[in-house]
């Protein structure tokens, strides 16, 4: 877990969150981050197999809005 964050904009308090995502067969799943650039796969839509992935967090201002995200 993140330690309490103050925004870089405009100073307020930061939120816990995350940004949902579309995992296999549409199920929600949270957004990852995978190393390199992407690459088309006819059956899997991007290629990730041998890829480092990392789960994204994103904490939100509770006064102006702005989103930072972060992979853990």
């Amino acid at each position: 877990m993140l330690a309490p964050r103050e925004c870089i904009r405009c100073h307020g308090p930061m939120e816990p969150g995350f940004v949902m995502d579309r995992g296999d067969h549409n199920g929600l799943a949270t957004q990852k981050w995978v190393e390199g650039v992407p690459e088309k796969s006819f059956w899997q839509g991007l290629k990730t197999k041998g890829r480092e992935t990392r789960e994204v967090t994103t904490s939100r201002c509770e006064r102006c809005g702005y989103l930072e995200s972060f992979a853990l």
